[in-house]
């Protein structure tokens, strides 16, 4: 069951990766590069990775439902920080 989990979020990556990539074929507003890919391809694993490492090592589901939240706020907080540069960090190339 563990290992059918982990191989269902390393499948979901590269699908979730296929809707920009669809999206450049019939959109000049849609314009990543393969960096963009390479970075996105990386958040999403890691995200997938945490989530999965908290759900074997957590067993209280109050406890697992918070990680769960924080670690998918990291998540969009990164994310929003490459995509537009809400904060005017370097890390986004502000």
């Amino acid at each position: 069951m563990k290992n059918k989990r982990l191989m269902i979020i390393l499948g979901i990556v590269p699908l979730l990766l296929m809707i920009p990539l669809i999206g450049m074929q019939f959109s000049a507003e849609v314009n990543w590069s393969a960096f963009d890919f390479l970075l996105m391809a990386i958040l999403l694993t890691a995200l997938g990775l945490m989530i999965e490492f908290v759900l074997r090592k957590v067993s209280k589901k109050k406890s697992r439902i918070a990680l769960i939240a924080i670690v998918l706020f990291g998540f969009l907080l990164i994310w929003a920080e490459l995509a537009v540069g809400i904060f005017g960090s370097p890390f986004a190339g502000s």
